[in-house]
């Protein structure tokens, strides 16, 4: 029975000492200075907001990342901090084994943009506004015409689609929004207008489209059309 008894003190011994050396481990840890903060972009679209932007709201209002103890940072506060900038979609911060403040960060993906009478600006892939950039200019298609609370849902979902499809996503240069609702279109390459009609039946328009495109641009007839109607799901209609 004492035999027993002295497995189970050296047990609880052996016990409180793990938990003293992680104590200590720990607090000798946290009091450690950072070596560098990085930060690291992912996805596509890399090119609307530098990296010094993103680190001067990293470190916040010190110079020398350095000068930080691991203890002193909140990096829940850092993390909103950067998804506030209105380049950025999401972002994670965390400190690296090795004392590194890291920060990997998701840019804002613009989809189309916006000319209106009081200025520019992009529409991102969940449908919100997301300003210009002063580094670098998306080729997205242009948007005129006016959005509003009932239509911009709807629109958003198109402008997904053409953004998701390689061939719309280089031949739609823009969308012109008409009283009603209708929506024209034009293309790259070509001067007619692609005449879409109501935002409805999006998917069986696009369809349409795109085998007319493939086999009028076999036999050259695309340079002889002023217009596409594609309101009939049907049909696709021309007019010289």
């Amino acid at each position: 029975m004492k035999f027993f008894n002295w497995i189970n003190i050296r047990l609880i011994l052996m016990f409180v000492l793990v938990i003293f050396l992680y104590s200590f481990t720990s607090n000798r840890n946290s009091q450690r200075k950072l070596k560098k903060s990085e930060v690291v972009f992912v996805g596509e679209n890399n090119d609307f907001v530098e990296q010094k932007t993103v680190n001067k709201l990293l470190i916040e209002n010190n110079n020398d990342v350095r000068t930080i103890a691991k203890s002193d940072l909140n990096l829940n506060k850092l993390e909103n901090s950067i998804n506030k900038h209105p380049m950025v979609e999401k972002s994670e911060v965390f400190v690296t084994v090795d004392g590194v403040l890291k920060a990997v960060v998701k840019q804002k993906t613009p989809i189309a943009r916006v000319f209106d009478e009081f200025g520019s600006f992009y529409i991102d892939y969940e449908g919100n506004k997301m300003p210009l950039s002063d580094i670098n200019t998306a080729r997205v298609p242009l948007i005129s015409g006016d959005i509003t609370d009932k239509n911009k849902k709807k629109l958003s979902e198109i402008l997904k689609m053409i953004y998701d499809d390689e061939f719309l996503k280089k031949n739609i240069i823009g969308v012109q929004i008409l009283t009603g609702d209708d929506l024209i279109m034009t293309n790259r390459n070509f001067d007619y207008q692609i005449e879409f009609g109501k935002m409805v039946n999006e998917e069986r328009k696009f369809k349409n489209y795109k085998a007319f495109f493939q086999k009028a641009v076999l036999d050259s007839t695309l340079y002889k059309y002023k217009k596409i109607n594609l309101r009939f799901t049907q049909q696709v209609v021309c007019t010289k």
